[in-house]
């Protein structure tokens, strides 16, 4: 009788298991805190109209961080989402700006999403280049490329485009809907694939995976490719609520926000732990930290003090939380 690996085991869904994940959340009591704080300063933080604007405003950062979080979760990071953001926000706005259908627009964006994924994960996957210098670089070469493709910022893309950015679906905004789907998507992956458990398997030991059988490459690149593909999304959901595109600054600043609600709800940089509940509570917090300065009138650069230490601090809890644990 063998007994079965247990990088490979599958994991249990149920209802008392859901609420001791959600115990073990620390940043859930902080955000409790922190909204009550900004209610009280404010009084009108909790009001529906302000936290309808809360979670139609978080819903791009949802979109990214959820395939940002499984690749590095993989034991890999997306530095690029904020230039991809930028070009496929500018292709879908192109296109429709061309008469095109929106569904055409929005294809395109996607496709050249999945192209700079796809470049990511073959030299990062397949000649085993480091994906902080690769992305890093790809952070630059994207958005000098939509700068030469787009060099004077696009706007009316028209009525059907703005469907994706301003409908409402059972009285919930569009991209709150999209991002619960990516949401539920994701959980279900980690949970019930094969895949899934191969994400933490890799994370936690990359040649103990492969001598497992797991192939090692193919699902991070096929991450890195889905990471690429929702970042081209999240910019055509910003290009249809603003119904215009600049090159040079739309996304600029994401791929932070991103690796933020990503290491602050709980994901290891160094790969191997993590869970999509965590990223949903980085996501609102950071959603939170924003809507709540700027409702206290803090001045701007405050608030990208706030956000830095919020990612130094989710880099530090990554980092001590488990060995707290053991």
């Amino acid at each position: 009788m063998t007994t079965a690996d247990p990088l490979l085991a599958r994991p249990r869904l149920s209802l008392s298991g859901g609420l001791s994940a959600l115990r073990r959340q620390p940043l859930l009591a902080v955000l409790t805190v922190m909204v009550l704080a900004f209610h009280l300063s404010t009084g009108s933080f909790l009001d529906p109209a302000n936290l309808r604007g809360i979670a139609t405003d978080a819903a791009t950062l949802a979109v990214v961080a959820v395939p940002s979080a499984l690749l590095v979760i993989s034991g890999y990071l997306d530095l690029s989402v904020g230039s991809t953001l930028a070009l496929g926000g500018l292709v879908a706005g192109w296109l429709a700006g061309q008469g095109q259908n929106p569904a055409v627009a929005i294809g395109g964006a996607l496709v050249a999403g999945a192209v700079v994924g796809a470049v990511n994960g073959v030299l990062c996957c397949y000649f085993g280049l480091s994906a902080f210098i690769v992305t890093l670089g790809m952070l630059t070469a994207v958005r000098g490329l939509a700068q030469q493709l787009f060099p004077l910022p696009l706007s009316g893309f028209g009525t059907g485009f703005a469907w994706l950015g301003g409908a409402r679906i059972a009285g919930v905004a569009a991209p709150v809907v999209i991002a619960a789907l990516v949401l539920l998507a994701g959980a279900l992956f980690l949970a019930l694939t094969p895949a899934g458990r191969h994400v933490f398997a890799i994370g936690v030991n990359r040649e103990a995976a492969r001598l497992s059988g797991i192939d090692v490459r193919r699902t991070p690149f096929a991450l890195f490719v889905i990471t690429g593909v929702a970042a081209a999304l999240a910019g055509v959901i910003k290009a249809s609520v603003l119904d215009s595109v600049v090159a040079g600054t739309s996304g600029s600043g994401f791929e932070l926000a991103v690796l933020t609600a990503v290491l602050v709800g709980g994901v290891a940089l160094t790969g191997g732990s993590g869970s999509i509940l965590g990223v949903l509570l980085g996501v609102l917090f950071l959603g939170c930290l924003q809507n709540g300065l700027t409702l206290l009138d803090v001045p701007t650069f405050w608030q990208q003090m706030a956000q830095g230490s919020a990612l130094v601090a989710g880099a530090a809890l990554a980092y001590f939380a488990p060995r707290a644990t053991r």
